[in-house]
């Protein structure tokens, strides 16, 4: 991380000599550096940087050297990581771009928007805004932990128990950020804090017999029986006596001062400085320029398009009602869902089987890590979403996860549409494949733009027919259902902080216009409540790559190849939506030059 000097900065005066007498000059190594390897240092030191300060990150990413450790939580360590994004930005500032490679110019670019946005929203709130909430949280990622770390060795083991001991001030910062919240009027929704008690509850009660525990039940044979048996003994007792009473403080702190101040309004536009707060919010998640007023008609024009091609859907099916009608026994024939949790498994296992089979029609490279399909485990899945997909690592497999729970709310008309988003082609194959491509900086290739990422996976369900699938109508009429629900939320997140809708009028208008189950509209609701702009990335990002794919279409002719396309869209990890068109124009110059 070092930067330019300026021509002759720090050297003393010398007497002019001969130039066969004179001795190199010694200049500073940042004069000595290219604009590439200064760029390359300034990412590897602040992925380094991010690693050692976001420990749980740098696990989910299978670099496991910090496993000991829990992120700093105090505002101290907040004031300090706000600090160091204003000192990347700057150094980033002082490299000449116009002298980097073409695609260390990219990464630059990548990088220096990131920075800004950091510094910008350190500008509004310089503590974490909303460390809590049903959807995210220490309830949910101390299990998320346990899943992802290696448990092999001796080593491993004194990892996580360490972990577990860092856990009490883990938890002390988190009160310590949400009293500056209280402090400074930044205070959740309730509606969105006050499901995390139990969830604490319900954590703290089975710590020892549930997923934070399992490690402990579960320890290879390869360690010496000594070795195990001690550690049998010290998970238990550190998971009792560390991390229990530590939940059970923070617990008690959201029932007994939290969650009583918590705030009734729900718009993001009721904090300080809240439009403000939801305009970024909606930058950061869209990745580009555009007005809440435009994404909300947006939402309105493509919930319209959506419920004539879902009406055609339906009349495929044979069903002779109304539309409203059709929802109703979508949702409630017993026909259209299985009853084992083992039955929906193997059902998605074989459509992610025949995904696979399938992708080299439209992709060049597929990833080298496969995906595998589990259940979801751990406290609160009940208010999780039908699926979710887990990246991998060198040692640990990618998972497409499946909610198990509440199985009359699991159509089967939804699942190759979610199989096709979760996994192949969707985030599995985005995701893993970004991780492969080795000349690529660290920050791009496990990084995360919710409107490439997002609009990447809603993408690939349209892909469906090309590869095979949606040839059932009733899988059709699910696929355009998918597609309704990420168009709606684009009218209930801008209408529910800028245009004062109420809870309720967006619950109502989801079931109005969705054929989920009305209590996951009220969990989506609810999470759109918490997280403010979250859900616009799906639909801005998937009709930005279908509106590229046209126009290299259009540009290219006959000379348009989707594999080629899906490469330049997928090749260069995350990027924001401008700098993905970018890419595809450049692609698109070059496809139209006659070979030499």
């Amino acid at each position: 991380m070092l930067a330019p000097l300026a021509a002759g900065a720090g050297q003393a005066a010398v007497p002019e000599r001969a130039a066969q007498d004179r001795p190199p000059v010694e200049r500073p190594v940042a004069e000595r550096l290219t604009a590439d390897q200064q760029a390359r240092a300034l990412f590897d030191g602040d992925w380094e940087w991010r690693l050692q300060n976001q420990p749980e990150y740098a696990t989910s990413v299978g670099d496991y050297r910090y496993d000991a450790a829990l992120s700093d939580t105090t505002l101290a360590a907040s004031r300090a990581a706000n600090a160091h994004q204003r000192k990347m930005l700057d150094q980033a500032r002082q490299i000449e771009r116009d002298k980097l490679s073409a695609q260390q110019q990219l990464s630059y670019d990548l990088f220096v928007w990131e920075k800004e946005q950091a510094v910008k929203a350190a500008a509004l709130y310089p503590f974490q805004a909303q460390p809590l909430s049903a959807y995210a949280g220490v309830h949910i990622t101390l299990a998320q932990l346990a899943a992802q770390m290696p448990f092999a060795t001796e080593g491993d083991y004194r990892n996580y128990l360490a972990r577990l001991d860092a856990v009490p001030a883990h938890v002390t910062g988190l009160i310590e950020q949400l009293r500056e919240g209280m402090r400074s009027g930044w205070v959740a929704p309730r509606v969105t804090v006050r499901a995390v008690p139990p969830l604490l509850r319900q954590l703290r009660e089975n710590a020892v017999d549930g997923p934070l525990g399992l490690p402990f039940r579960q320890i290879p044979a390869s360690i010496d029986k000594p070795v195990r048996d001690a550690l049998a003994l010290a998970g238990p007792v550190a998971l009792r006596n560390r991390v229990a009473p530590a939940l059970q403080e923070l617990e008690d702190f959201l029932r007994t001062e939290y969650v009583p101040v918590a705030r009734e309004s729900i718009a993001a536009s009721a904090l300080p400085s809240g439009l403000d707060y939801y305009l970024l919010a909606v930058t950061r998640q869209t990745t580009i320029e555009m007005a809440p007023a435009a994404i909300h008609a947006l939402g309105i024009r493509e919930v319209a398009r959506l419920r004539g091609e879902m009406t055609a859907a339906i009349a495929r099916t044979g069903f002779s009602g109304s539309f409203a009608q059709f929802i109703v026994f979508a949702k409630t024939d017993p026909r259209l869902f299985y009853t084992s949790g083992d039955a929906l498994l193997a059902r998605y296992r074989r459509i992610i089987t025949r995904a696979n089979a399938a992708v080299p029609k439209l992709f060049a490279a597929a990833p080298t890590q496969e995906v595998q399909v589990k259940a979801a485990s751990g406290a609160g899945t009940d208010k999780l979403g039908a699926a979710w997909y887990e990246a991998g690592a060198a040692d640990r497999p990618a998972a497409f996860v499946v909610n198990t729970s509440l199985m009359e709310t699991r159509p089967m008309w939804e699942m190759e549409t979610l199989a096709l988003h979760e996994a192949l082609p969707g985030h599995h194959l985005q995701v893993a494949r970004a991780a492969d491509i080795a000349e690529l900086p660290a920050f791009r290739r496990h990084g995360w733009h919710g409107a490439y990422g997002e609009g990447w996976a809603l993408y690939a369900e349209t892909l469906g027919p090309e590869l095979g699938f949606y040839k059932d109508a009733f899988s059709a009429f699910g696929h355009l259902n998918a597609e309704m629900f990420r168009a709606v939320r684009l009218v209930v997140d801008t209408g529910i902080h800028t245009q004062g809708w109420t809870r309720q009028q967006a619950i109502d208008y989801m079931n109005a216009n969705t054929a989920n189950a009305p209590g996951d509209n009220e969990l989506e609701v609810d999470r759109y409540i918490a997280w403010p702009a979250q859900a616009l990335g799906y639909k801005v990002g998937q009709l930005k790559i279908r509106a590229l794919r046209d126009k290299a279409q259009a540009a290219l002719g006959d000379k348009f190849d989707i594999r080629r396309f899906h490469s330049v869209v997928l090749d260069n990890g995350p990027l924001t939506l401008a700098l993905l068109e970018q890419q595809v124009d450049a692609w698109i110059a070059a496809a139209k030059k006659p070979a030499s």
